[in-house]
């Protein structure tokens, strides 16, 4: 089977499958059981108990995303600032001769 079983949130299928039933629930009670009105009220039933149940701070202790827990973000390491004066080199020739021309 390609979907490990095991890896899956099963809290968060049940949150969101009872999000579901209540929206379809409501949806054909106020549609007076017309399914294409009832498809359509359940529709955006579903999508606004999915963004409140989502994005609103709540504070339970249940999953809001897919994405798990975010992984620690690393600071970057400090830079150290250049130096004041440039270092000069060690060999002491400071002049670039061209290199000797090929010999054909």
């Amino acid at each position: 089977m390609p979907i490990d079983l095991a890896t899956v949130d099963w809290l968060y299928v049940g949150v969101l499958a009872v999000l579901a039933f209540l929206a379809s629930l409501v949806g054909n009670l106020l549609s007076f059981n017309h399914r294409g009105l009832a498809a359509v009220l359940v529709a955006v039933l579903f999508a606004a108990l999915f963004v409140g149940w989502t994005y609103y701070p709540h504070g339970l202790p249940l999953p809001t995303s897919l994405a798990g827990p975010k992984a620690a973000t690393v600071a970057p390491q400090p830079v150290a600032p250049p130096p004041a004066e440039p270092v000069r080199p060690r060999n002491p020739v400071t002049t670039i001769s061209p290199p000797p021309a090929a010999v054909r």
